[in-house]
């Protein structure tokens, strides 16, 4: 059986839960009680970017509203805003947010 969690890294909290299709990373986060920063929940602040370290693969696509927000350089080098990063199969993820602010 393919492990399905997803490894949220907060400012201060980090926790491991089960990884759950269709849903963002900040919605993970904000349901497990991790401090995962964010504001608006739809891809304008960007306060929820966030780097995938691992197991971008078992993610959607990233979102126009990522492109538009985020550097080409940034989603290139695995950034990701997480209310927009949605989790699109199985597998392990790690997600450390890492706000600009």
């Amino acid at each position: 059986m393919v492990s399905s969690s997803v490894e949220l890294i907060g400012r201060k909290i980090t926790k491991s839960v089960e990884s759950k299709p269709g849903v963002s990373l900040l919605q993970h986060a904000i349901q497990h009680g991790v401090d995962w920063q964010h504001l608006c929940t739809r891809g304008t602040c960007a306060r929820c970017r966030c780097i995938i370290e691992e197991g971008a693969e078992h993610l959607e696509e990233p979102t126009k509203a990522e492109h538009a927000r985020l550097d080409p350089e940034e989603i290139e080098e695995g950034y990701r805003l997480g209310c927009q990063a949605i989790v699109k199969n199985s597998g392990q993820i790690t997600a450390r947010n890492k706000t600009y602010f």
